[in-house]
């Protein structure tokens, strides 16, 4: 049974990236309480935790020893990013440098599932890059920051608002993860067989009143006919 260690990034009083009207903290919770939903729903076996669940903040710190005390077996920070330039769009992924053959597996199917989720948005992929975060630094297990567009630019500001994007950016997290660990999912149980309610419109020791309530039934549009016992 696989454990995911999520964690938004930011949170209460670091609210990350600042732009138009977004804070990035609301989206990273966002993001992860909805992946968190999607995984639990739709298949067996899954145990996640998560560095937040609410407008808090751990430190980077606590949010490392939590995952490694726990024994996670991947961490995934999600994040929104920001740049003067508010041209810079797009999506990104990371994993601390020189990652082993695993890590950049990881990497790969957790991208290419993000990606191929938001796929009908026009999304820039701005590639699967390295960088020397705490969160990447510091994890004993395999660990992979995604930023999720960027809140300084416009047009991806404009999607970050779309709970349908949110949901999208999730899934793709979710699938990704699915993939990598080969996740079986639940089974559906077919619903109960519809139960039938007969109702009786008389018991006649008269055969021609019987059928006489059978005509009367008829031609008021009931089905009906006569059961002899």
């Amino acid at each position: 049974m696989p454990k995911f260690y999520f964690d938004p990034g930011h949170g209460g009083s670091d609210s990350g990236a600042v732009g138009n009207g977004l804070k990035e903290k609301d989206i990273t919770l966002s993001i992860a309480k909805a992946m968190e939903k999607y995984l639990k729903e739709n298949y067996e076996d899954v145990q996640i935790k998560m560095s937040r669940i609410d407008d808090t903040f751990p430190t980077l710190t606590e949010r490392t020893n939590e995952a490694n005390e726990w024994g996670a077996d991947c961490f995934v920070s999600i994040h929104i990013n920001a740049h003067t330039n508010t041209a810079a769009k797009g999506f990104s992924s990371y994993v601390y440098p020189n990652p082993g053959a695993d890590t950049i597996a990881f990497q790969n199917v957790l991208h290419e599932e993000i990606m191929r989720a938001i796929g009908g948005n026009n999304i820039t992929d701005r590639g699967k890059l390295q960088a020397n975060f705490h969160v990447l630094r510091e994890s004993n297990m395999k660990a992979c920051l995604t930023e999720n567009l960027f809140i300084s630019n416009p047009s991806d500001a404009a999607l970050l608002k779309k709970n349908d994007v949110l949901n999208q950016f999730a899934k793709g997290h979710a699938l990704g993860l699915v993939k990598f660990y080969g996740l079986k999912q639940k089974t559906v149980s077919p619903p109960p067989s519809s139960t039938l309610y007969r109702v009786i419109a008389g018991t006649f020791s008269s055969e021609e009143n019987a059928r006489k309530q059978v005509d009367r039934l008829k031609a008021d549009g009931y089905e009906s006919y006569i059961d002899v016992k």
